[in-house]
């Protein structure tokens, strides 16, 4: 196993839910803390992104995806100069599959999920900045059809679900790691980024594997 598999492995999702929201006309809708990650993939429209703690607000249009794993408040907005709405006061949580509307909906639609973790999730998010933002399209139509799927088992419940949608969290979140590494890897620093360059990545995992205590990665500095 190589030493991110190994770290995620101790992440262990234990809760997820996923959802749609339409939203329509001018708008602007305030989300509280998070335990967590949430994803979301915009289908069709565009809006705005701020997370609270970022140097600057996103713009995400069709296709896009960005992941936050801060668990900060964010805010979504066809214009961030209106005055948010609290988004549990217009939608009830958890939507577990369903697609939410508001305004009428239209202009902009998109998809999201939320997974909690039960292991020590700390060493791996805090390294990682406010909004994770999926620019390439190979990236971004993997975390679609996460998406997608994930909204289809809680749906249709099957037998194997809670399997299926704990591998599709995974996927999504190394789906985002994986562009955050080939995008940011240039001048930072740390155990996740030196996992970017070849030969570092290729020296820590012999250590990792030769270890016989495999938590010795989470002892690592660098």
């Amino acid at each position: 196993m190589d030493p991110l598999s190994a770290v995620l492995s101790l992440l262990k999702p234990r809760s997820y839910t996923s959802g749609g929201m339409d939203m329509g006309g001018d708008w602007s809708i305030q989300f509280g803390p998070h335990d967590g990650i949430k994803c979301y993939a915009v289908v069709s429209g565009e809006c705005w992104l701020a997370v609270d703690g970022a140097s600057e607000p996103v713009h995400v249009s069709a296709g896009d995806c960005y992941l936050l794993p801060s668990g900060r408040r964010f805010r979504m907005a066809s214009d961030l100069s209106l005055p948010p709405v609290d988004a549990q006061t217009i939608f009830r949580f958890p939507l577990n599959g369903a697609i939410a509307t508001y305004n009428g909906g239209g202009a902009c639609f998109g998809l999201g999920g939320h997974f909690a973790l039960s292991g020590d999730s700390s060493m791996l998010l805090k390294v990682l900045p406010p909004i994770v933002h999926l620019a390439k399209e190979s990236d971004r139509a993997a975390m679609r059809w996460c998406l997608e799927r994930m909204m289809q088992e809680l749906r249709d419940p099957q037998p194997g679900g809670y399997l299926i949608a704990q591998q599709l969290t995974y996927m999504m979140l190394v789906q985002a790691l994986r562009l955050h590494l080939s995008e940011q890897a240039d001048g930072s620093v740390g155990w996740l980024f030196a996992l970017a360059d070849k030969q570092i990545s290729a020296a820590m995992s012999c250590i990792h594997n030769s270890s016989r205590r495999p938590s010795v990665l989470l002892r690592w500095s660098i």
